[in-house]
């Protein structure tokens, strides 16, 4: 499955797209500047991800990984 594939189901399954999560977590205080805050981990942003979206863990990573700037949305 590809990274967008995974962002497309995501968006599917919860209706809140890269652009939103990206808000919601600046407004929680993950993000700041668009950068992951000082200290937060994988797992802050996972727990989170579960508690109020109930998605997996692969899911939650790849949030993760678009918050951190690992991936971009369109990535193969």
């Amino acid at each position: 499955m590809s990274f967008q594939a995974y962002l497309d189901t995501i968006q599917t399954k919860t209706g809140q797209s890269p652009d939103d999560f990206r808000r919601l977590a600046t407004e929680r205080g993950l993000l700041v500047n668009g950068a992951l805050g000082s200290g937060v981990k994988a797992g802050d942003i996972v727990a989170w991800l579960k508690a109020d979206y109930a998605l997996g863990h692969g899911h939650a990573m790849a949030i993760y990984a678009l918050l951190k700037g690992i991936k971009q949305e369109g990535d193969a």
